[in-house]
């Protein structure tokens, strides 16, 4: 019975609506399991929460009642699942090769390890499609086309795949994100520290992890998943649910389109473990962890990066950098990063208010100002990381360009706090990778990692 509403997905449509809960309910249990033993999710099982709820409005379709508030929450995601599963073929531009760009976009391709990239500019000159159109440049500029005999439309394929599973209406956990983590990572690659030792299999991870690392975000955190008893929270058991569905989803999306069908099995069941080990690097809750061991390798000096495990966790490292580096950018960059997060939180706030949930930290808008969020993730988060980065870098000049720019703002954000909290203005607080970028502090409290959004 699943397997044929599996088929059918987005053909079904019944009348009642609880009928349709329990479809979406069964599509959403639906897993692929492949040759290499790993799990991978049917992609599209997240709930997709309309926001548009938000609106103080008494339209005669709004939910009232907690029954259809808990259904909304809980199953809600796109209905049509894969648009590839049901024969629709994206209508995405088949951008292949440099020369099929347009002229500025081929034009800011050529300048793309740069560190002042504007890719919010990028995806305007790409019309929606920079991360398909960023991943294609980097991943033939990087020869591993050539080195892993990738098939190009396959390629385009599955990355129009990973594009199209981001949620546009997320301010900040988008597409956009996707692909401005990927260019930060392209530039960490090029590290002379780090670049002499890495393999193309390395360089290929650590681009594909990227720009996969947040594939199917809700826009809301793992607390908010847990205390509204969503089926991934129970199927993670409220472990890393976030980190392992974008994971999960990362290998189905590569099985369905099939891109690495033509390599070994023994090789894509380690490409797939790999892709696991560094998504669920980002977890905020394992912050400490990395962060404490990088210091001790530092610290010892015996960090080896002929050894396969000890470039694998310093790839880790500069996803987890990658995925945090808003506060990193020029300042017209990074505030833009920081609205967008912050929005995110707030409208998880404003939908926790109206359906009488706990308010979780940092969404509330009128008690966790913007700067004072930033100021505390920048505090706690983003410069302990960042001081130790630029030590394995030894001080590179875009390491030392980074901890400028990171200063910089964090005295712009400072100057903009209000005025009853600037004698303040220290900071408290902790950050959450999940939402990456932007930070993750409440006004006058100290957050747990695993409260943050």
């Amino acid at each position: 019975m699943a397997f044929f509403l599996f088929q059918r997905c987005g053909e079904i449509l019944f009348e009642n609506p609880d009928q349709n809960v329990k479809c979406v309910c069964m599509l959403g249990d639906v897993r692929l399991r492949g040759q290499t033993g790993v799990p991978a999710e049917r992609r599209g099982s997240y709930p997709f929460i309309d926001f548009r709820l938000l609106n103080n409005t008494t339209h005669s379709g709004e939910i009232g009642t907690k029954k259809k508030v808990k259904r909304l929450l809980s199953f809600q995601r796109y209905f049509h699942a894969s648009r590839l599963l049901r024969g629709i073929i994206p209508q995405a531009p088949l951008h292949l090769l440099d020369e099929d760009y347009l002229g500025q976009a081929r034009h800011m391709l050529s300048k793309v390890g740069m560190w002042d990239f504007d890719i919010f500019l990028f995806d305007r000159l790409t019309n929606g499609n920079s991360l398909v159109t960023l991943l294609c440049h980097l991943f033939n500029a990087h020869g591993l086309i050539h080195h892993f005999k990738l098939d190009m439309v396959t390629l385009h394929r599955f990355l129009v795949m990973v594009q199209e599973d981001y949620h546009s209406q997320n301010p900040y956990h988008n597409a956009v994100h996707a692909a401005d983590v990927t260019q930060a990572m392209h530039c960490y690659l090029k590290e002379p520290k780090l670049a002499s030792s890495l393999t193309p299999l390395d360089i290929m991870l650590g681009l594909l992890a990227a720009a996969a690392h947040d594939v199917d975000h809700p826009g809301v955190n793992q607390p908010f998943l847990i205390k509204t008893n969503h089926h991934l929270a129970n199927l993670y058991q409220n472990m890393s649910v976030l980190e392992n569905h974008h994971w999960r989803s990362t290998i189905g999306m590569l099985r369905e389109s099939r891109l690495l069908a033509h390599l070994p099995k023994e090789m894509t069941q380690d490409i797939e473990q790999q892709l696991g080990s560094l998504i669920l690097a980002t977890d905020i809750n394992r912050q400490n962890e990395f962060l404490t061991r990088l210091k001790a390798h530092l610290h010892n000096k015996d960090l080896s990066l002929e050894d396969v495990h000890d470039r694998h966790f310093m790839l880790q490292i500069a996803l987890k950098c990658a995925d945090i580096c808003n506060p990193c950018r020029i300042w017209e960059m990074s505030k833009q990063w920081s609205e967008r997060v912050c929005e995110e939180f707030y409208r998880q706030g404003d939908l926790e208010q109206k359906f009488e949930l706990e308010i979780s930290p940092l969404c509330n808008q009128q008690k966790d100002s913007i700067p004072s969020i930033q100021i505390g993730f920048m505090t706690y988060i983003v410069e302990p990381l960042f001081r130790e980065w630029a030590r394995f870098t030894g001080h590179s000049a875009l390491s030392e360009s980074m901890l400028s720019h990171l200063a910089h703002n964090k005295a712009q954000w400072k100057r903009l706090l209000p005025n009853q909290r600037r004698s303040s203005s220290g900071g408290g607080g902790s950050g959450s990778p999940d939402h990456t970028g932007p930070g993750t502090e409440a006004e006058g409290q100290t957050v747990t990692e695993g409260d943050a959004p």
